[in-house]
Protein backbone atom coordinates (compact mmCIF):
# COMPACT_ATOMS: atom_id res chain seq x y z
CA UNK A 1 0.00 0.00 0.00
CA UNK A 2 1.15 3.75 -0.94
CA UNK A 3 1.05 6.10 1.40
CA UNK A 4 2.19 9.68 1.62
CA UNK A 5 3.89 12.15 4.11
CA UNK A 6 3.29 15.48 4.12
CA UNK A 7 7.33 17.49 3.96
CA UNK A 8 8.41 20.82 4.27
CA UNK A 9 8.86 21.96 0.45
CA UNK A 10 12.56 21.98 -0.30
CA UNK A 11 13.08 18.97 1.79
CA UNK A 12 12.09 16.01 -0.05
CA UNK A 13 14.91 14.25 -0.81
CA UNK A 14 16.22 14.57 2.49
CA UNK A 15 13.25 12.84 4.08
CA UNK A 16 13.48 10.44 1.17
CA UNK A 17 17.37 9.08 2.19
CA UNK A 18 16.23 9.43 6.10
CA UNK A 19 13.44 6.87 5.48
CA UNK A 20 15.76 4.89 3.35
CA UNK A 21 18.31 4.70 5.88
CA UNK A 22 16.42 4.14 9.01
CA UNK A 23 13.53 1.95 8.06
CA UNK A 24 14.10 -1.03 7.64
CA UNK A 25 13.41 -2.79 3.57
CA UNK A 26 10.66 -5.78 5.59
CA UNK A 27 9.09 -2.64 6.62
CA UNK A 28 9.46 -0.27 4.26
CA UNK A 29 9.30 -1.48 0.45
CA UNK A 30 10.20 1.60 -1.62
CA UNK A 31 10.44 5.48 -0.86
CA UNK A 32 9.87 8.07 -4.04
CA UNK A 33 9.36 11.35 -5.14
CA UNK A 34 7.48 11.12 -8.11
CA UNK A 35 8.77 13.85 -10.81
CA UNK A 36 8.23 15.02 -14.27
CA UNK A 37 10.09 16.62 -17.01
CA UNK A 38 10.65 20.08 -18.52
CA UNK A 39 12.03 21.67 -21.51
CA UNK A 40 13.87 24.88 -20.71
CA UNK A 41 15.56 27.22 -22.42
CA UNK A 42 18.78 27.64 -20.91
CA UNK A 43 22.31 29.35 -22.35
CA UNK A 44 20.98 29.40 -26.39
CA UNK A 45 20.10 25.40 -25.97
CA UNK A 46 17.43 23.65 -24.70
CA UNK A 47 17.96 21.04 -21.69
CA UNK A 48 15.21 19.02 -20.00
CA UNK A 49 15.10 18.97 -16.27
CA UNK A 50 13.29 16.95 -13.78
CA UNK A 51 11.13 18.69 -11.07
CA UNK A 52 9.28 17.27 -8.24
CA UNK A 53 5.34 16.62 -9.46
CA UNK A 54 3.94 16.49 -6.01
CA UNK A 55 6.40 19.69 -4.05
CA UNK A 56 5.85 18.80 0.16
CA UNK A 57 5.19 15.21 -0.40
CA UNK A 58 7.23 11.67 -0.36
CA UNK A 59 5.33 8.42 -0.80
CA UNK A 60 6.30 5.31 0.63
CA UNK A 61 5.29 2.02 -0.15
CA UNK A 62 5.15 -0.54 2.64
CA UNK A 63 2.08 -3.79 3.94
CA UNK A 64 3.12 -2.81 7.41
CA UNK A 65 1.68 0.94 8.23
CA UNK A 66 1.69 0.29 12.17
CA UNK A 67 5.11 -0.24 12.15
CA UNK A 68 5.95 1.90 9.56
CA UNK A 69 4.38 4.56 11.61
CA UNK A 70 6.45 3.61 14.32
CA UNK A 71 9.69 3.75 12.85
CA UNK A 72 9.07 7.59 10.91
CA UNK A 73 9.40 8.55 14.54
CA UNK A 74 12.97 8.68 13.59
CA UNK A 75 12.96 11.16 10.97
CA UNK A 76 13.26 14.43 11.42
CA UNK A 77 11.71 17.31 9.48
CA UNK A 78 8.69 15.07 8.71
CA UNK A 79 4.92 17.02 8.71
CA UNK A 80 2.54 14.52 8.63
CA UNK A 81 0.93 11.62 7.69
CA UNK A 82 -1.90 12.12 5.20
CA UNK A 83 -4.92 10.57 6.26
CA UNK A 84 -8.89 11.27 7.19
CA UNK A 85 -9.00 13.41 10.64
CA UNK A 86 -6.84 10.63 13.15
CA UNK A 87 -7.14 7.54 11.02
CA UNK A 88 -3.78 7.26 8.27
CA UNK A 89 -5.40 6.28 4.98
CA UNK A 90 -3.51 4.62 2.23
CA UNK A 91 -4.14 6.15 -1.63
CA UNK A 92 -6.92 4.62 -3.01
CA UNK A 93 -6.13 1.76 -6.19
CA UNK A 94 -7.14 4.73 -8.33
CA UNK A 95 -4.69 6.60 -7.02
CA UNK A 96 -1.88 3.79 -7.17
CA UNK A 97 -2.98 3.18 -10.92
CA UNK A 98 -2.86 6.90 -12.23
CA UNK A 99 0.43 7.10 -10.56
CA UNK A 100 1.56 4.28 -12.12
CA UNK A 101 0.54 4.95 -15.65
CA UNK A 102 1.42 8.64 -15.52
CA UNK A 103 5.10 7.84 -14.29
CA UNK A 104 5.85 4.54 -15.16
CA UNK A 105 8.06 2.48 -13.04
CA UNK A 106 10.44 5.03 -12.44
CA UNK A 107 8.31 8.00 -11.55
CA UNK A 108 9.29 10.42 -13.94
CA UNK A 109 6.44 11.99 -16.26
CA UNK A 110 7.97 12.27 -19.79
CA UNK A 111 7.16 15.21 -21.66
CA UNK A 112 3.70 14.89 -24.08
CA UNK A 113 3.44 16.28 -27.57
CA UNK A 114 -0.01 17.12 -28.52
CA UNK A 115 -1.48 19.70 -30.67
CA UNK A 116 -4.36 22.72 -30.60
CA UNK A 117 -7.37 22.03 -33.01
CA UNK A 118 -9.94 24.52 -33.17
CA UNK A 119 -8.94 25.92 -29.48
CA UNK A 120 -9.07 22.00 -28.15
CA UNK A 121 -5.99 19.93 -26.79
CA UNK A 122 -5.58 16.65 -28.64
CA UNK A 123 -2.43 14.69 -26.67
CA UNK A 124 -0.65 13.13 -29.31
CA UNK A 125 2.12 10.97 -27.77
CA UNK A 126 3.50 10.79 -23.73
CA UNK A 127 1.69 10.10 -20.51
CA UNK A 128 -1.64 13.10 -20.87
CA UNK A 129 -2.52 10.89 -24.08
CA UNK A 130 -6.65 10.34 -23.05
CA UNK A 131 -6.26 12.56 -19.95
CA UNK A 132 -7.04 15.65 -21.59
CA UNK A 133 -9.39 16.11 -18.97
CA UNK A 134 -7.33 16.92 -16.47
CA UNK A 135 -5.52 20.13 -18.33
CA UNK A 136 -6.83 23.24 -16.97
CA UNK A 137 -4.45 25.98 -18.88
CA UNK A 138 -1.84 25.46 -21.22
CA UNK A 139 1.39 27.51 -21.05
CA UNK A 140 2.85 27.02 -24.86
CA UNK A 141 5.76 30.04 -24.21
CA UNK A 142 6.82 27.12 -20.73
CA UNK A 143 5.70 24.08 -22.79
CA UNK A 144 3.68 23.12 -19.51
CA UNK A 145 0.49 21.92 -18.99
CA UNK A 146 -1.73 23.10 -15.64
CA UNK A 147 -3.65 19.99 -14.13
CA UNK A 148 -5.95 19.20 -11.24
CA UNK A 149 -6.21 15.94 -10.15
CA UNK A 150 -8.07 14.17 -7.33
CA UNK A 151 -5.50 13.10 -5.21
CA UNK A 152 -4.81 12.71 -1.15
CA UNK A 153 -8.60 13.14 -0.72
CA UNK A 154 -8.56 16.94 -2.38
CA UNK A 155 -7.80 18.45 -5.31
CA UNK A 156 -4.48 18.80 -6.06
CA UNK A 157 -2.83 21.23 -8.79
CA UNK A 158 0.40 20.53 -10.77
CA UNK A 159 2.02 21.27 -13.65
CA UNK A 160 3.61 18.29 -16.38
CA UNK A 161 5.47 19.18 -19.83
CA UNK A 162 3.44 19.07 -22.49
CA UNK A 163 5.13 20.20 -25.89
CA UNK A 164 2.24 21.86 -28.60
CA UNK A 165 3.83 20.88 -32.09
CA UNK A 166 1.10 23.03 -33.79
CA UNK A 167 -1.80 25.03 -33.50
CA UNK A 168 -4.68 25.33 -36.01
Amino acid sequence: MWYVIQVRTGSEDNIRLQCEKNISTNILKDCFIPYYEERKHLKGEWRTLKKILFPGYVFLDSEEWERLFMNLKQVSGLTKLLGIGDDVVPLTEEEVEFLTSFGGEDQVVPISEGIIENSKVIVMSGPLTGKEGYIKKIDRHKRKAYLELPMFGRIQRIQVGLEIVSKT
